[in-house]
Protein backbone atom coordinates (compact mmCIF):
# COMPACT_ATOMS: atom_id res chain seq x y z
CA UNK A 1 0.00 0.00 0.00
CA UNK A 2 3.00 2.29 0.46
CA UNK A 3 3.29 2.56 -3.33
CA UNK A 4 -0.30 3.80 -3.76
CA UNK A 5 -0.20 7.56 -4.24
CA UNK A 6 -3.89 8.27 -4.85
CA UNK A 7 -5.96 10.05 -2.23
CA UNK A 8 -7.93 7.78 0.11
CA UNK A 9 -11.75 7.88 0.11
CA UNK A 10 -11.74 9.88 3.35
CA UNK A 11 -9.29 12.36 1.85
CA UNK A 12 -11.43 12.64 -1.27
CA UNK A 13 -14.43 13.49 0.88
CA UNK A 14 -12.57 16.36 2.54
CA UNK A 15 -11.24 17.61 -0.81
CA UNK A 16 -14.73 17.59 -2.37
CA UNK A 17 -16.19 19.37 0.65
CA UNK A 18 -13.51 22.07 0.53
CA UNK A 19 -13.81 22.51 -3.23
CA UNK A 20 -17.55 22.92 -2.78
CA UNK A 21 -16.98 25.90 -0.50
CA UNK A 22 -14.64 27.49 -3.03
CA UNK A 23 -17.15 26.94 -5.83
CA UNK A 24 -20.00 28.41 -3.80
CA UNK A 25 -18.00 31.56 -3.03
CA UNK A 26 -16.77 32.17 -6.60
CA UNK A 27 -17.96 35.32 -8.45
CA UNK A 28 -21.18 34.92 -10.44
CA UNK A 29 -19.62 35.87 -13.78
CA UNK A 30 -16.77 33.41 -13.34
CA UNK A 31 -19.13 30.61 -12.38
CA UNK A 32 -21.45 31.32 -15.31
CA UNK A 33 -18.65 31.44 -17.89
CA UNK A 34 -17.18 28.20 -16.59
CA UNK A 35 -20.70 26.76 -16.81
CA UNK A 36 -20.92 27.77 -20.47
CA UNK A 37 -17.56 26.14 -21.11
CA UNK A 38 -18.66 22.91 -19.42
CA UNK A 39 -21.88 22.76 -21.43
CA UNK A 40 -19.84 23.14 -24.62
CA UNK A 41 -17.40 20.45 -23.50
CA UNK A 42 -20.18 17.95 -22.81
CA UNK A 43 -21.76 18.76 -26.17
CA UNK A 44 -18.46 18.15 -27.94
CA UNK A 45 -18.29 14.76 -26.25
CA UNK A 46 -21.78 14.09 -27.58
CA UNK A 47 -20.72 15.12 -31.08
CA UNK A 48 -17.80 12.68 -31.02
CA UNK A 49 -19.97 9.95 -29.55
CA UNK A 50 -22.48 10.34 -32.37
CA UNK A 51 -19.79 10.17 -35.06
CA UNK A 52 -18.02 7.06 -33.76
CA UNK A 53 -21.28 5.13 -33.32
CA UNK A 54 -22.48 5.88 -36.85
CA UNK A 55 -22.23 2.93 -39.21
CA UNK A 56 -20.67 0.64 -36.62
CA UNK A 57 -20.90 -3.08 -37.38
CA UNK A 58 -19.66 -4.17 -33.96
CA UNK A 59 -23.11 -4.97 -32.61
CA UNK A 60 -25.31 -3.00 -30.25
CA UNK A 61 -23.40 -3.56 -27.01
CA UNK A 62 -19.86 -2.90 -28.29
CA UNK A 63 -21.09 0.10 -30.28
CA UNK A 64 -22.70 1.58 -27.18
CA UNK A 65 -19.48 1.04 -25.25
CA UNK A 66 -17.46 2.70 -28.01
CA UNK A 67 -19.85 5.67 -27.95
CA UNK A 68 -19.39 5.85 -24.18
CA UNK A 69 -15.62 5.97 -24.44
CA UNK A 70 -15.93 8.79 -26.97
CA UNK A 71 -18.41 10.70 -24.81
CA UNK A 72 -15.89 10.60 -21.96
CA UNK A 73 -14.09 13.42 -23.78
CA UNK A 74 -16.67 15.83 -22.33
CA UNK A 75 -16.01 15.16 -18.65
CA UNK A 76 -12.25 14.83 -19.23
CA UNK A 77 -12.28 18.37 -20.61
CA UNK A 78 -14.42 19.59 -17.70
CA UNK A 79 -12.17 18.11 -15.03
CA UNK A 80 -8.75 18.63 -16.59
CA UNK A 81 -9.23 21.90 -18.49
CA UNK A 82 -11.42 23.34 -15.74
CA UNK A 83 -15.14 24.09 -15.97
CA UNK A 84 -18.33 23.94 -13.91
CA UNK A 85 -20.79 21.15 -14.68
CA UNK A 86 -24.20 21.07 -12.99
CA UNK A 87 -24.26 17.31 -12.58
CA UNK A 88 -20.77 17.16 -11.08
CA UNK A 89 -21.58 20.11 -8.84
CA UNK A 90 -24.32 18.07 -7.21
CA UNK A 91 -21.46 16.98 -4.93
CA UNK A 92 -21.41 20.50 -3.46
CA UNK A 93 -24.28 19.22 -1.32
CA UNK A 94 -21.57 17.80 0.94
CA UNK A 95 -20.42 21.33 1.83
CA UNK A 96 -24.00 22.32 2.65
CA UNK A 97 -24.70 19.31 4.86
CA UNK A 98 -21.46 20.07 6.70
CA UNK A 99 -22.84 23.60 7.24
CA UNK A 100 -19.91 25.22 5.50
CA UNK A 101 -22.22 26.92 2.98
CA UNK A 102 -25.87 27.93 3.17
CA UNK A 103 -28.73 26.37 1.21
CA UNK A 104 -29.05 29.65 -0.65
CA UNK A 105 -25.44 29.43 -1.86
CA UNK A 106 -25.92 25.80 -2.87
CA UNK A 107 -29.01 26.58 -4.95
CA UNK A 108 -27.31 29.69 -6.37
CA UNK A 109 -24.36 27.77 -7.77
CA UNK A 110 -26.62 25.04 -9.14
CA UNK A 111 -28.82 27.59 -10.91
CA UNK A 112 -25.96 29.65 -12.36
CA UNK A 113 -24.05 26.60 -13.57
CA UNK A 114 -27.19 24.98 -14.98
CA UNK A 115 -27.98 28.12 -17.00
CA UNK A 116 -24.38 28.31 -18.21
CA UNK A 117 -24.41 24.64 -19.21
CA UNK A 118 -27.54 25.20 -21.28
CA UNK A 119 -26.00 28.17 -23.09
CA UNK A 120 -22.82 26.21 -23.80
CA UNK A 121 -24.61 23.10 -25.07
CA UNK A 122 -26.98 25.10 -27.29
CA UNK A 123 -24.06 27.10 -28.68
CA UNK A 124 -22.44 23.89 -29.89
CA UNK A 125 -25.77 22.73 -31.34
CA UNK A 126 -25.96 25.89 -33.41
CA UNK A 127 -22.30 25.82 -34.48
CA UNK A 128 -22.44 22.17 -35.49
CA UNK A 129 -25.67 22.70 -37.38
CA UNK A 130 -24.30 25.68 -39.30
CA UNK A 131 -21.18 23.63 -40.09
CA UNK A 132 -23.47 21.04 -41.73
CA UNK A 133 -21.80 18.36 -39.64
CA UNK A 134 -24.91 16.27 -40.08
CA UNK A 135 -24.06 15.67 -43.77
CA UNK A 136 -21.07 13.45 -42.91
CA UNK A 137 -21.20 9.89 -44.28
CA UNK A 138 -24.04 10.73 -46.64
CA UNK A 139 -26.25 12.17 -43.88
CA UNK A 140 -25.76 9.04 -41.78
CA UNK A 141 -24.28 11.07 -38.91
CA UNK A 142 -27.31 13.32 -38.98
CA UNK A 143 -29.57 10.27 -39.02
CA UNK A 144 -27.83 8.89 -35.93
CA UNK A 145 -28.26 12.22 -34.15
CA UNK A 146 -31.93 12.39 -35.13
CA UNK A 147 -32.58 8.81 -34.03
CA UNK A 148 -30.91 9.45 -30.67
CA UNK A 149 -32.95 12.58 -30.04
CA UNK A 150 -36.23 10.93 -31.04
CA UNK A 151 -35.56 7.97 -28.77
CA UNK A 152 -34.84 10.24 -25.80
CA UNK A 153 -37.87 12.47 -26.32
CA UNK A 154 -40.20 9.48 -26.58
CA UNK A 155 -39.37 8.23 -23.07
CA UNK A 156 -41.84 8.83 -20.25
CA UNK A 157 -41.09 11.19 -17.36
CA UNK A 158 -40.74 8.32 -14.90
CA UNK A 159 -38.33 6.35 -17.08
CA UNK A 160 -36.13 9.39 -17.70
CA UNK A 161 -36.16 10.22 -13.98
CA UNK A 162 -34.92 6.75 -13.03
CA UNK A 163 -32.31 6.74 -15.77
CA UNK A 164 -31.25 10.20 -14.62
CA UNK A 165 -30.60 8.87 -11.12
CA UNK A 166 -28.38 6.13 -12.48
CA UNK A 167 -26.58 8.44 -14.91
CA UNK A 168 -25.49 11.00 -12.36
CA UNK A 169 -24.55 8.45 -9.77
CA UNK A 170 -21.96 7.29 -12.31
CA UNK A 171 -20.98 10.82 -13.35
CA UNK A 172 -20.39 11.90 -9.74
CA UNK A 173 -18.47 8.70 -9.10
CA UNK A 174 -16.30 9.60 -12.09
CA UNK A 175 -15.65 13.02 -10.54
CA UNK A 176 -15.01 11.36 -7.18
CA UNK A 177 -12.48 8.94 -8.69
CA UNK A 178 -10.80 11.71 -10.69
CA UNK A 179 -10.37 13.67 -7.44
CA UNK A 180 -8.44 10.68 -6.08
CA UNK A 181 -5.85 10.93 -8.84
CA UNK A 182 -2.76 13.07 -8.58
CA UNK A 183 -1.65 12.90 -12.22
CA UNK A 184 -3.33 13.68 -15.53
CA UNK A 185 -3.29 10.01 -16.50
CA UNK A 186 -4.90 9.05 -13.18
CA UNK A 187 -7.75 11.47 -13.72
CA UNK A 188 -8.41 10.50 -17.34
CA UNK A 189 -8.50 6.77 -16.63
CA UNK A 190 -10.72 7.32 -13.59
CA UNK A 191 -13.25 9.23 -15.69
CA UNK A 192 -13.48 6.97 -18.72
CA UNK A 193 -15.05 3.82 -17.31
CA UNK A 194 -17.95 5.28 -15.25
CA UNK A 195 -18.87 7.60 -18.14
CA UNK A 196 -18.65 4.82 -20.70
CA UNK A 197 -20.88 2.74 -18.43
CA UNK A 198 -23.66 5.32 -18.18
CA UNK A 199 -23.68 5.99 -21.93
CA UNK A 200 -23.57 2.30 -22.87
CA UNK A 201 -26.41 1.58 -20.44
CA UNK A 202 -28.60 4.28 -22.00
CA UNK A 203 -29.00 6.43 -18.90
CA UNK A 204 -30.07 10.09 -19.08
CA UNK A 205 -27.82 13.10 -18.45
CA UNK A 206 -29.57 16.48 -18.37
CA UNK A 207 -26.69 18.54 -19.82
CA UNK A 208 -25.93 16.03 -22.56
CA UNK A 209 -29.60 16.07 -23.51
CA UNK A 210 -29.42 19.87 -23.81
CA UNK A 211 -27.35 19.03 -26.88
CA UNK A 212 -28.89 15.79 -28.14
CA UNK A 213 -32.56 16.78 -28.29
CA UNK A 214 -32.19 20.35 -29.66
CA UNK A 215 -29.84 18.93 -32.30
CA UNK A 216 -32.53 16.45 -33.26
CA UNK A 217 -35.17 19.18 -33.37
CA UNK A 218 -33.07 21.16 -35.86
CA UNK A 219 -32.46 18.07 -37.98
CA UNK A 220 -36.19 17.51 -38.46
CA UNK A 221 -35.90 20.44 -40.90
CA UNK A 222 -33.54 18.46 -43.11
CA UNK A 223 -35.58 16.14 -45.33
CA UNK A 224 -32.53 14.16 -46.41
CA UNK A 225 -31.66 13.37 -42.80
CA UNK A 226 -35.26 12.40 -42.01
CA UNK A 227 -35.32 10.10 -45.04
CA UNK A 228 -32.00 8.50 -44.08
CA UNK A 229 -33.11 7.91 -40.50
CA UNK A 230 -36.39 6.34 -41.68
CA UNK A 231 -37.98 6.65 -38.26
CA UNK A 232 -41.58 5.61 -37.58
CA UNK A 233 -43.92 8.59 -37.75
CA UNK A 234 -45.06 8.15 -34.15
CA UNK A 235 -41.51 8.28 -32.82
CA UNK A 236 -40.64 11.30 -34.91
CA UNK A 237 -43.80 13.04 -33.70
CA UNK A 238 -42.56 12.76 -30.09
CA UNK A 239 -39.55 14.90 -30.99
CA UNK A 240 -41.02 18.29 -30.12
CA UNK A 241 -40.86 21.01 -27.49
CA UNK A 242 -42.99 18.98 -25.07
CA UNK A 243 -40.67 16.00 -25.40
CA UNK A 244 -37.68 18.26 -24.80
CA UNK A 245 -39.15 19.80 -21.64
CA UNK A 246 -40.26 16.42 -20.25
CA UNK A 247 -36.89 14.84 -20.81
CA UNK A 248 -34.75 17.70 -19.49
CA UNK A 249 -36.89 18.27 -16.38
CA UNK A 250 -37.05 14.57 -15.50
CA UNK A 251 -33.35 14.04 -16.17
CA UNK A 252 -32.45 17.07 -14.06
CA UNK A 253 -34.44 15.87 -11.06
CA UNK A 254 -33.08 12.35 -11.44
CA UNK A 255 -29.53 13.66 -11.75
CA UNK A 256 -29.91 15.57 -8.47
CA UNK A 257 -31.13 12.46 -6.66
CA UNK A 258 -28.38 10.29 -8.12
CA UNK A 259 -25.52 12.74 -7.69
CA UNK A 260 -26.39 14.66 -4.53
CA UNK A 261 -28.23 11.80 -2.84
CA UNK A 262 -26.63 8.51 -3.80
CA UNK A 263 -23.07 9.81 -3.95
CA UNK A 264 -22.74 13.13 -2.11
CA UNK A 265 -24.91 12.41 0.94
CA UNK A 266 -23.80 8.80 1.22
CA UNK A 267 -20.11 9.69 1.29
CA UNK A 268 -20.78 12.62 3.63
CA UNK A 269 -22.49 10.22 6.03
CA UNK A 270 -19.62 7.74 5.85
CA UNK A 271 -16.67 10.12 6.09
CA UNK A 272 -17.75 13.59 7.23
CA UNK A 273 -20.69 13.30 9.60
CA UNK A 274 -20.03 14.43 13.18
CA UNK A 275 -19.26 11.51 15.45
CA UNK A 276 -19.71 11.13 19.18
CA UNK A 277 -17.45 8.48 20.61
CA UNK A 278 -16.23 5.36 18.78
CA UNK A 279 -18.07 4.26 15.63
Amino acid sequence: MAAVDSFSPAEIAHLVETKGVVKAEAPTVTTFVLGVVAGAFIALGAVLSTVVSTGSTLGDGPTRLLAGFAFSLGLILVVVAGAELFTGNNLVVMSWVSRRITLRRLLRIWLIVYAGNAVGALSVVWLVYLAEWWTLSGNSVGATALTTAAAKSSLSFGVVFMRGILANALVCLAVWLATAGRSLVDKVIAIVFPIAAFVAAGFEHSVANMYFIPMGLLLTRQSTVVETAALPGAQLADLDAAGLITNISAATLGNIVGGAGLVGLVYWFVYLRPRQGPG
